[in-house]
């Protein structure tokens, strides 16, 4: 494969806009001998210019389709500035809506054509079928950004149309920007990242012109000031926690030197603040601080030692383990799962044999997780404790899961009053949250018999299950306790 590169180039009034703009045209062709060459894309360079991209790809009929998309990316990313400005990223988003919205259909090629400059990254289509509900394309900008398309319709018909954009920062991209259009392909709204000082991250709900902050939302924050309580620390793993809260400043376990102990294994930074973004950068799930909200209220000289869990590679559980265990540790609260046992291997590893008990969640799928399990909670570990939700009159909340051999207790879990991550109060419901009412009995145990074995303190929390008046047999291992806030 070679490149050729011709300096002077005019341009085809019918390709660009800039008619007689002078570019630079590259070539590229594949085969080694010059009989046997064949085109692959040509890529006409233009000196940058304020409102335009300053690449135009044609393409050629593509026998190494691998090949020719390495070496556009490589010209695109070196052909003229980043789009380092706000107004460079709107600019591209309110094109891509004019311009990828109004048709029917969305393809990737037809993304890139729309868009001179762009280079198809990837094209997804879920279902893969005739008929999509959700069609999603990457592409390739200069500067080695990133303009993600996603297309949502039911029946063909278009619900909604969301583009976003990220900035690439030399070692990967950065999202900063997206546009939410309606159906009829106005855009309603936006959203944008942005970073402040040093460990502040926020995230602005924008109107639809993109400039104008309806409010703003914290993403990540510096630890804050505080004191260690000094009481049993456990350690909750979830999506994090908003730790900057009042709630939580002195209920933080600290080091000697008096900062927090917890640690994200999502991002792989110090900072666990809450936000699951496996629906993506902009729309973060805020799980973790409403349980804690839970545990805080039942248990409240424990210390909380926070974990963001590692969604993008599970195997870090491992060392999760170990590092709780380091910090002190003598309760894991685990209101989280999967269905795939490889996703916990190196949980179960590091759990087995140390001195702490786990308390896990049976989940929320309406099933008897002995036939059909969810992870870790059908674990054959002796240092786990799984339980589930219930109502205040011992019947099994709709929604929970079950299970004779694999759940061990249910108590009351259905609209506790929480504190979600805006400090604000709220009800929440599910075995997610049975699990800080049971962390939180364990804690108070602990700390009256600071000499118990992981083991034991399960025996004593086991002890206090008894037999539900309503529901059948095979539903729990041990049973129900009624009142985990009983002395």
């Amino acid at each position: 494969m070679r490149v050729w590169n011709r300096p002077g180039s005019r341009v085809n009034p019918n390709e660009d806009a800039r008619i007689g703009a002078t570019a630079c045209e590259t070539v590229v062709y594949a085969g080694r001998m010059a009989g046997d060459r064949e085109p692959l894309f040509r890529a006409l360079i233009f000196p940058a210019l304020p409102d335009k991209p300053t690449v135009v790809m044609q393409r050629f009929p593509i026998r190494t389709l691998g090949a020719s998309l390495l070496l556009v990316s490589t010209i695109a990313m070196s052909a003229g500035p980043a789009a380092g400005s706000s107004r460079e990223e709107a600019h591209w988003l309110r094109l891509a809506v004019a311009r990828l919205c109004p048709p029917s259909g969305l393809s990737g090629l037809d993304a890139q054509t729309a868009l001179p400059g762009s280079w198809l990254l990837d094209e997804t289509r879920r279902p893969d079928g005739v008929a999509p509900r959700r069609i999603t394309v990457r592409l390739l900008l200069p500067g080695a950004d990133e303009l993600t398309v996603e297309r949502r319709q039911f029946g063909g018909r278009l619900r909604q149309f969301l583009v976003s954009y990220a900035a690439g920062n030399g070692k990967g991209t950065q999202p900063s920007l997206q546009a939410i259009a309606d159906g009829g392909c106005t855009i309603r709204s936006g959203r944008a990242i942005r970073t402040e000082g040093d460990g502040w991250r926020y995230l602005d709900q924008l109107e639809g012109d993109l400039e104008t902050v309806k409010w703003t939302e914290t993403l990540q924050a510096p630890w804050p000031e505080g004191k260690d309580s000094g009481g049993v620390r456990v350690a909750l793993v979830d999506s994090g926690l908003a730790y900057d809260l009042p709630l939580f400043r002195n209920r933080l376990a600290r080091d000697g030197d008096g900062m927090p102990v917890g640690y994200d294994y999502w991002d792989l930074d110090p900072w666990p603040y809450d936000g699951d973004v496996s629906r993506g950068p902009f729309l973060p799930i805020r799980h973790g601080t409403a349980v804690a909200s839970v545990l805080a209220r039942e248990a409240p000289g424990a210390a909380l030692v926070p974990f963001r869990y590692p969604r993008p590679d599970m195997s870090r559980m491992g060392e999760l383990v170990r590092r709780a265990a380091g910090a002190g540790a003598r309760i894991l609260a685990m209101p989280l799962g999967s269905r795939e046992p490889e996703d916990w291997r190196t949980f179960e590893n590091a759990l087995r044999g140390l001195d702490m008990l786990a308390v896990v969640s049976a989940g929320n799928n309406g099933r008897d997780i002995d036939g059909d399990p969810v992870f870790p909670a059908a674990l054959a570990l002796e240092n786990i404790v799984v339980v589930t939700s219930a109502d205040g009159f011992g019947r099994l909340a709709p929604g929970s899961n079950w299970g004779a051999e694999s759940v061990d207790v249910m108590l009351p879990a259905e609209n506790l009053e929480i504190v979600d991550f805006r400090g604000a109060s709220g009800t929440a419901s599910g075995s997610s949250y049975a699990v800080p009412r049971l962390a939180a009995l364990a804690a108070r145990l602990l700390a009256r018999e600071p000499g118990l074995s992981a083991l034991e303190l399960k025996a004593r929390i086991l002890a206090r299950a008894t037999p539900s008046p309503y529901e059948r047999h095979g539903v729990l291992a041990a049973g129900w306790i009624p009142d985990p806030l009983s002395e």
